[in-house]
């Protein structure tokens, strides 16, 4: 439906001093602090997940040598998802000279939208992290106690018993992933980079990271957490996250969080010959996934 003239009707009075409503500031890109973007020229994209060796056995004088097989694990796949907005204005209301007044603010309002839907799809990845009816390629949610091994083992980055962040908590996580295995159970050498959280615990975040003694306790105890180099990249908001007590610890996990994309966002103009309206529409084609549980640690909170 286009924009009329009806609907800007005080745009046409004498006297109007303001408009206002549509030039917020926005949250914007703060994807990049989660994600390796990376471009695509294909529909989708599939990554493998290979198993890789188990220990080399010890071998007997005279035996032969053992040998090994490395298998696919699992494949992690991208759909690529377009999204499009426009909007148009009455050729009346452009003879009437509202599209040169009007038209970047609503240009603005139009990439507003646009930026808030990328940053909506690119933080469900961690807002379905828990939930079983997102699975990601092995099957299971992103945060699971039981990801399967190909040796039939599991390891998990989710605590067993959900916990607030808090400085036990963290120190925890930080231990854990220290001591993720690969799908052959050898342990990798993983640690944690980041804290991902959302807006409410940024204060809680920021005392149990920033001081340089332990936070709540008279005992002069040193901030292992910052004494030690932990979490070299700090701390990051994300506005987009919708559990409240929810947080993540992002590994250095080679293939962890991407964002493929496919078609960079594009703005076009044009006349409609029948109606004679404006129509500007904005549209870009991307995904956001992971292939490698171990790119990350989650607590769902207590």
């Amino acid at each position: 439906m286009a924009i009329s003239r009806a609907q800007l009707s005080k745009e046409l009075e004498p006297g109007l001093n303001a408009l206002f409503g549509m030039e917020y500031a926005r949250y914007e890109n703060q994807h990049s602090e989660i994600y390796t973007t990376e471009s695509s020229d294909r529909s989708f994209e599939e990554e493998v997940m290979l198993s890789g060796f188990g220990a080399a056995p010890t071998k007997s004088e005279g035996t032969g040598v053992a040998f090994d097989d490395a298998n696919e694990a699992y494949t992690a796949r991208y759909n690529h998802e377009t999204i499009a907005l426009a909007f148009s204005i009455t050729e009346e209301a452009v003879e009437d000279n509202l599209y040169d007044r009007l038209s970047s603010r609503y240009t603005k309002a139009l990439a507003r939208s646009m930026a808030h839907t990328k940053q909506v799809k690119a933080a469900a990845v961690l807002n379905n992290a828990f939930d079983s009816s997102y699975t990601g390629g092995d099957g299971l949610e992103l945060c699971s106690t039981a990801h399967v091994l190909t040796t039939g083992n599991t390891f998990a980055n989710e605590p067993s018993t959900a916990a607030d962040l808090n400085e036990t908590s963290l120190e925890d996580a930080l231990i854990k992933v220290a001591g993720f295995v690969d799908e052959r159970g050898l342990i990798v050498a993983l640690r944690g980079q980041k804290l991902i959280i959302p807006r409410q615990l940024q204060f809680v975040a920021e005392r149990i990271m920033a001081t340089s003694l332990r936070v709540g306790t008279a005992d002069n105890d040193t901030n292992a957490i910052k004494s030690m180099g932990m979490l070299p990249q700090g701390y990051s908001v994300n506005d987009f996250l919708t559990d409240t007590d929810a947080w993540f610890v992002l590994t250095d996990a080679p293939r962890g969080f991407l964002h493929f994309d496919r078609v960079s966002l594009s703005t076009g103009m044009e006349a409609d010959f029948d109606t004679g309206n404006m129509r500007y529409k904005a549209r870009e084609r991307y995904s956001f996934g992971y292939s490698d549980p171990r790119c990350v640690f989650g607590s769902p909170g207590a």
